[in-house]
């Protein structure tokens, strides 16, 4: 039962994860094709262009004026936005989740060097599959009557604010496996069934064909 529990707060906390703070940047350009899987860790999430998901999602051009790209991860409502991480918030997030949240993150042009205390691999969709993500990803965001997003308190690192989500946390339903649907709607070949840490997912994203040939900036 220790074991269980010990892993088990692996798989959580890992999706609470925080990266290094970042250095400031110097500008450099980036194709809007080229999204990015990052790994804090035990923690992963998706970096892509802010402008298409931006027009999917105006109150995020508003919130995000001068960002080039957008950090989105998913995890427990109360355990991602926790100051403290206790073993009552442990065993919540896992069997009695209060609900999902997102976590936004500006991003400057250089995503390379902002995340380089991170692991970070790079995809070349075409623009079906970076559609497809893009629609995975809005439709994780939480809506009120009039169909905007529900912004929340602001977020853990840098320029960022957390937003109610959509779908059920859970053990066996964490940040990766989310991180994993996602590239799954992309057409990335994997199966999302046993992604529940970083390195599955991102083993899978460095194997895929959708990997791009050089590294991107």
């Amino acid at each position: 039962m220790k074991l269980f529990f010990l892993a088990a707060l692996h798989l959580i906390t890992a999706c609470a994860a925080q990266p290094y703070t970042p250095a400031p940047l110097a500008d450099q350009a980036q194709s809007s094709t080229t999204v990015y899987v990052v790994s804090h860790g035990w923690h992963t999430g998706f970096v892509i262009p802010a402008d298409a998901l931006q027009a999917r999602i105006p109150a995020l051009k508003t919130r995000f004026t001068d960002t080039l790209f957008l950090e989105i991860g998913w995890g427990d409502k109360g355990f991602y936005q926790a100051q403290e991480i206790t073993t009552g918030l442990t065993l919540r997030a896992m069997f009695w989740s209060s609900g999902s949240i997102l976590h936004i993150v500006a991003v400057p042009r250089n995503v390379r060097r902002y995340f380089a205390s991170s692991e970070l691999a790079s995809l070349c969709l075409s623009e079906r599959n970076y559609t497809a993500l893009l629609g995975f990803i809005a439709a994780s965001f939480a809506k009120d009557p009039q169909g905007q997003v529900l912004p929340l308190k602001q977020g853990i690192y840098g320029d960022s604010q957390f937003y109610e989500g959509v779908g059920t946390y859970h053990l066996f339903n964490t940040c990766n496996k989310w991180t994993a649907k996602g590239l799954q709607q992309a057409e990335l070949e994997l199966s999302p069934t046993f992604k529940l840490t970083a390195g599955s997912v991102m083993a899978q994203v460095r194997g895929g064909r959708q990997t791009c040939p050089q590294i991107a900036p």
